[in-house]
């Protein structure tokens, strides 16, 4: 049986100061595309039965300078929807609120602009999850996307909570490998790179 590997898109001018970024379509910056560049070397050996990426362009980009191409473009692996938090930092955010914010405890939600809970991210993850399950007969299955949609992914493929996904920090240009080990899903790699 194969194995899942998830690869977060390489940097970004936001993901590099923390800005969140959901459906803003930043390309990557010359770091990001060396490091896409270099996970070439890494995940060469692997034959993927299929590879699932994002519609955003960082996500496609990095595919592609990774040598993986895509299959199948996934608009269930877009990046979650900030709402009026897109393009500010934690740090803006939790001073504007009083207190720290958290997007795993607080969520994304402002009065002015709602944006996707971590549930409805859930939802999206599991579809992707069931399409990539279905190919591990064949091989490995690449999933090229985002910092916090693939966290949430994570946690759902150890049958855990979105939420859980704040466990899984997964910095740009760096994958995860989610495996089973007798026949249960665990996590077999992290933050490789």
């Amino acid at each position: 049986m194969g194995e899942i590997v998830v690869l977060r898109h390489g940097q970004t001018e936001w993901s590099r100061s923390g800005q969140h970024t959901g459906s803003t379509d930043l390309p990557l910056l010359a770091d990001g595309e060396q490091q896409a560049r270099a996970l070439r070397t890494v995940l060469g050996g692997r034959t993927f039965a299929e590879v699932r990426v994002s519609p955003l362009l960082r996500a496609r980009r990095t595919a592609d300078l990774a040598g993986l191409g895509s299959t199948a473009v996934d608009p269930d692996l877009v990046e979650l929807d900030y709402g009026g938090y897109e393009g500010r930092t934690t740090a803006e955010i939790s001073a504007e609120l009083g207190r720290e914010w958290s997007i795993w405890r607080d969520g994304t939600a402002t009065a002015a602009v709602p944006g996707e809970t971590l549930d409805d991210v859930g939802r999206r993850v599991d579809r992707v999850l069931d399409r990539a399950r279905a190919r591990l007969d064949d091989g490995d299955v690449a999933l090229v996307a985002h910092g916090h949609v693939l966290r949430v992914l994570t946690a759902r493929w150890l049958g855990l909570a979105p939420e859980a996904g704040a466990l899984f920090a997964l910095p740009a240009g760096h994958y995860g490998i989610l495996g089973h080990e007798h026949g249960r899903p665990v996590l077999t790699g992290w933050a490789l790179g």
